[in-house]
């Protein structure tokens, strides 16, 4: 047995959400690879600032790439690593960040219409506006867009035309003589 094989058999056996329905262990794979790269996140943005004393919009631009790399990897073989996959990992990897910039811009208009157009501007409502409602439908919306186009399965090749003369093509002709 190979190195790879014996350490998916070992992955395979620790996974907890292999008991799940295909739907649920997609859904379940997904929240625990986004809580993971909310920690890192998190993490690598107050080891930046805080420790290292590099700028509040470095370490959160560096944060946010070295999480969002880690969510691609998760995303690509674990949660979706039962697909056979459409692109390969550089264009993937490129839809990736383009969806997750969507998922931003649906976070900044959640915060800009509560702060702006409803002039709710504590930090309580900043956060609800932003960190809830906002991270809320870009995270549905990033599961969606990901299954969807950056990690889509391979189109299933089409029905082979019938050739001319055959019986299937002569079936089709008396029923569109009868018809």
């Amino acid at each position: 047995m190979s190195p790879r094989t014996a350490t998916r058999r070992i992955g395979h056996r620790l996974d907890a959400t292999r008991f799940l329905g295909s739907g649920t262990q997609l859904v379940a794979r997904f929240g625990t690879v986004g809580l993971l790269c909310l920690v890192v996140d998190i993490g690598a943005f107050n080891l930046l600032r805080y420790v290292v004393e590099v700028g509040p919009l470095t370490s959160k631009t560096i944060s946010v790439v070295l999480a969002t790399s880690l969510a691609f990897l998760g995303n690509r073989s674990w949660t979706f690593g039962h697909r056979e996959m459409r692109h390969g990992p550089g264009v993937a990897y490129v839809l990736f960040f383009v969806c997750n910039g969507i998922a931003l811009a649906i976070s900044l208009v959640c915060l800009a219409v509560s702060s702006y157009a409803l002039g709710l501007t504590s930090p309580l409502a900043e956060n609800v506006s932003s960190n809830v409602v906002g991270l809320g439908l870009g995270t549905l919306f990033r599961f969606w867009a990901y299954g969807r186009w950056v990690f889509a399965p391979t189109r299933p090749p089409a029905p082979p035309a019938p050739e001319v003369g055959t019986d299937s093509s002569r079936q089709d002709d008396r029923v569109l003589r009868a018809g």
